[in-house]
């Protein structure tokens, strides 16, 4: 930062008495300014380095996570705000907490953190100075947490949530109906990209010279972070993110419904908006892309199965799992129902491994901090599960690898929905599959070592035999599902021979992995 904004030395006649917080998920000058807060003229900001030395935290999700703080920083100035930028190694609510014994008389105010840690401090803060804290309503969300979260943990799923949540916003709704006469369109959305297929390039962003210095220090700084920093491509202010929100609906939001489950050697977004990084971080709101969403349905320039799957990303699994995440915290954090214990497999460090559809994802990863959800779901939490990893080694490992990943965010979609760590109050199954799967969706498996054709044998799909495997093991969360109950019956019919082979080599491939796990 240099000299450009204050350290925080500054007494309180040079920063005012009314002082807005924010907090590196909360980048919105519009919700600060509808908080109307009358006397606000200063805002405060923390760059906490501890913070991130917490895990070995992606390269590039550090250099977004600053550069667009400080970004949002110069904007906040250039709006007529008096800026108080701290900095250093204490954590935010310490280095707030000092700033208050140095200014007496200032006044706080922040937006209710998103995270459940930062909660609880600035919880802790809000009491210690009484009167000169206070914390609001969190905005960034659409659904009232407090009006569904009693729900959770009594089956009430994910798709009820997201029906509730479309008659309530009125998106994609003919009167009490659903537009088109179904609420889901997932059995169109189910398409492999065509051989020869391209999907348009992805939007490109330049890096100024804010930009540059934060990826020279974090360079610098966190020399042992995870990932690559050489290919950092993301918009870092709102002007930027609502002109990536612009290429996405431009180019590829067409086609976003028929592909969103599709895979492919050598592409990272196919026809995905790539958006959720400044939606989780406060550059663009939700209603905003939900309207825009909307109204390229009602304008004729896209189709009911893309706009409807976009929207319910956002309305029913982007809202539901943070409501999830406020019910089941802070105990949620430590489920464990598989009971798994080994550490990730160090494929997931270096991407060092002969199954081209991991290498491809975890390649992505450290490159670029990010793969859609379907490499997320399908391929790496599925080998993680499969390989009897410990959910909550994964649940960290998405945190620090994934630009766009948050406590609140990877927690219910790691321990919830993904591994089924919580035992089924998120997702009625667990997600797993064999080769097949893969192979449907994707065209990794024409590049690899291994064939997805053969079922057991040196040559066999590891993913294959490691699935009966996990089926064989766990029965029990498989019969309770009607959806998934025939894959036990199939696992009975096979014979004991090829049970004691597929027991056989999942157990010498599983213990013969290295591991890797977090300090």
């Amino acid at each position: 930062m240099g000299s450009k904004f204050k350290t925080g030395s500054e007494k309180l006649k040079e920063a005012g008495s009314k002082i807005f917080v924010i907090q590196p998920d909360q980048l919105s000058l519009a919700k600060i300014k509808d908080a109307d807060i009358s006397g606000l003229d200063a805002i405060l900001f923390c760059e906490s380095y501890d913070a991130y030395r917490r895990l070995p935290f992606h390269k590039q999700k550090i250099t977004f996570e600053l550069s667009c703080q400080r970004h949002f920083a110069q904007e906040c100035e250039d709006e007529g705000f008096e800026i108080v930028y701290l900095q250093g190694d204490d954590m935010p609510d310490q280095q707030i907490r000092n700033w208050l014994h140095d200014n007496r008389e200032a006044e706080l105010f922040l937006f209710e953190p998103s995270e459940w840690n930062a909660k609880e401090t600035f919880s802790k803060l809000e009491t210690d100075f009484n009167g000169r804290v206070s914390v609001l309503d969190n905005p960034f969300f659409m659904a009232e947490a407090g009006k569904w979260k009693d729900k959770i943990g009594e089956g009430y799923r994910m798709e009820y949530f997201y029906r509730d949540m479309r008659r309530d916003t009125g998106y994609l709704m003919d009167g009490d109906k659903p537009e088109g006469g179904d609420w889901n369109y997932d059995k169109d959305n189910r398409k492999k990209l065509p051989k020869g297929h391209k999907p348009p390039a992805e939007i490109r962003f330049e890096q100024d010279d804010i930009t540059s210095e934060v990826a020279e220090f974090v360079a610098d700084n966190f020399p042992d972070a995870f990932g690559k920093a050489e290919e950092f491509n993301y918009a870092v202010t709102r002007k930027e993110a609502l002109k990536a929100a612009d290429d996405f609906f431009e180019n590829r939001m067409e086609l976003f419904g028929p592909y969103e489950d599709a895979m492919a050697e050598d592409e990272r977004l196919i026809y995905h908006s790539g958006l959720s990084m400044y939606i989780n971080n406060g550059l663009l709101t939700p209603e905003e892309l939900c309207d825009r969403a909307e109204a390229a349905y009602r304008e004729g320039n896209a189709p009911i199965q893309s706009v409807e799957g976009f929207i319910r990303q956002i309305i029913g699994w982007r809202e539901f799992i943070r409501i999830y995440y406020l019910a089941m915290m802070p105990d949620v954090k430590t489920a464990n129902a598989f009971k798994f214990q080994k550490g990730i497999p160090q494929f997931f460090w270096d991407g060092k491994t002969k199954m081209r559809c991991v290498q491809a994802a975890v390649l992505s990863v450290i490159d670029t901090g990010y793969t859609h959800h379907i490499p997320r779901l399908m391929v790496l939490s599925n080998i993680s599960n499969l390989t009897e990893s410990d959910p909550h080694e994964l649940y960290l490992w998405f945190w620090y690898g994934f630009v766009d990943a948050w406590d609140w965010v990877v927690l219910p979609n790691v321990l919830g929905m993904s591994t089924f760590a919580d035992g089924g109050v998120l997702a009625s199954k667990p997600y797993v599959s064999s080769g097949n799967y893969i192979n449907k969706m994707s065209n990794h498996c024409s590049s690899c070592a291994y064939s997805v054709s053969k079922k057991l044998g040196e040559k066999a799909c590891p993913f294959n035999y490691l699935y009966w495997n996990f089926v064989g093991n766990h029965e029990e969360a498989f019969e309770e599902n009607g959806r998934v109950s025939f894959m036990v019956n199939m696992y009975r019919k096979k014979s004991d021979e090829e049970k004691k082979q597929i027991r056989e080599q999942s157990h010498a491939f599983i213990e013969g992995l290295e591991r890797y796990e977090t300090n």
